[in-house]
């Protein structure tokens, strides 16, 4: 039997930056697993959408009698919010009831995990802080906000963890639906005296919220703005953990 389709499912967005970086994402994880059939949907904004997808897979697997019949679906989401427990679990159910061809399981959201600070680790020093820079140095950590208690306090728990790894101060940030906004968490490590200040997106691919983060880091006068999570290795790397512990028999699929 083949490997399980990995479908990755990204938000989508007008800002056409977003797609092309969910591309170059995707393009990492291919590369790292040559073989293994990895494709993209989107929830809004960008095609194809996850029931275009689905159905083109199931419509080949009726074609040739046999072929792919497993998809794991994949968000690329870094908290589990709206999007992980209630959107994507419902386009994929009410999709799936109509591909019976098709099995479809979701996999879990991406973080926490340590590759996910491996990565806000590499675009930090992509943007010039070195390691002897950390004692002085104060992380804002952006992410885009949630109205989901759970998701907030993933970032809260992230930032606090991130700390005790030698930074002078990490601080969570969010650029909609909770506070305090970047400008805010920098700001009030200034005032705290905290040398140099750096603003750390957590968000995986630009658009509207990330440059809410960008504009409040510049208006705050931050020394170091973080480029966003992107095609890192070790990002690609964590997509495919989670493809694989979604393949697991423990996980039910959601279509039989």
């Amino acid at each position: 039997m083949p490997e399980p389709v990995l479908l990755l499912i990204a938000h989508g967005s007008r800002d056409p930056r977003h797609a092309a970086t969910v591309h170059a994402l995707t393009a990492r994880v291919r590369s790292l697993r040559p073989g293994l059939r990895v494709e993209t949907a989107f929830l809004d904004f960008n095609a194809p959408s996850v029931p275009q997808v689905l159905e083109r897979l199931n419509a080949e697997q009726a074609e040739a009698g046999g072929g792919v019949r497993d998809v794991v679906a994949l968000p690329l989401l870094l908290t589990r919010a709206f999007h992980a427990k209630s959107d994507i679990p419902s386009v994929l159910r009410e999709t799936s009831s109509r591909l019976p061809r098709l099995s479809v399981r979701q996999a879990d959201v991406l973080g926490p995990s340590p590759l996910l600070t491996a990565t806000l680790e590499r675009r930090l020093h992509d943007a010039g802080v070195r390691p002897g820079d950390r004692a002085s140095t104060g992380v804002v950590l952006a992410s885009a906000g949630s109205s989901d208690p759970e998701a907030i306090a993933v970032i809260a728990d992230i930032a606090r963890e991130w700390r005790h790894t030698g930074w002078c101060a990490v601080r969570p940030a969010f650029a909609s639906a909770s506070l305090p906004r970047t400008e805010d968490a920098v700001r009030a490590l200034r005032a705290e005296g905290v040398e140099r200040v750096a603003v750390a997106p957590y968000v995986i691919a630009p658009g509207f919220l990330p440059d809410r983060i960008a504009g409040g880091a510049r208006d705050a006068g931050a020394d170091v703005l973080a480029g966003v999570l992107g095609p890192a290795p070790e990002l690609a790397r964590l997509l495919l953990r989670r493809y694989d512990e979604a393949r697991r028999p423990s996980l039910v699929a959601l279509s039989a």
